[in-house]
């Protein structure tokens, strides 16, 4: 019986200190949160960066899917691809490529060939290409 008691008592304890534990840990953790949602809210956030685009994100975008308009990666200085064909996956984001290369705005080959890197995230649109140039309407000037 004594043994019975002894470990009544003791679990009586154990629960007393159980109940204390978890009472001081909810205020020390409610005073904690409160100042450091505060100072998160203080505190400019930073804009988020956006998000480079592949060849086909940027081609998206284009008449005819950038058939005939010339692409660049970002880090590319003086080349850039004239696109002749491209072969998409069912998703649009994904497939294969094929241009012509030109350097310093010349051609540099004379036959197509496949685009390497098409899905890394720093392709760019030339906007200064022979295409865009072709498909802007040409003043007409009248003679009197």
């Amino acid at each position: 019986m004594a043994l019975m008691a002894d470990r009544a008592a003791l679990a009586r304890t154990l629960g007393f200190f159980r109940n204390s534990l978890s009472l001081i840990r909810s205020f020390s953790a409610s005073a904690t949160s409160t100042p450091s949602n505060e100072a998160s809210t203080s505190v400019a956030k930073k804009p988020k960066r956006r998000k480079k685009k592949n060849l086909f994100e940027v081609a998206r975008y284009l008449p005819n899917w950038g058939l005939g308009y010339q692409m660049a990666k970002t880090h590319w200085v003086g080349v850039s691809y004239e696109i002749t064909k491209i072969n998409l996956y069912k998703d649009g984001c994904h497939g294969k490529a094929w241009g012509i290369v030109h350097k310093e705005g010349k051609l540099a080959a004379d036959a197509p060939k496949k685009i390497s890197g098409v899905h890394k995230r720093c392709w760019r649109y030339i906007p200064n290409s022979k295409k865009a140039i072709e498909s802007q309407p040409s003043p007409e000037i009248q003679s009197a």
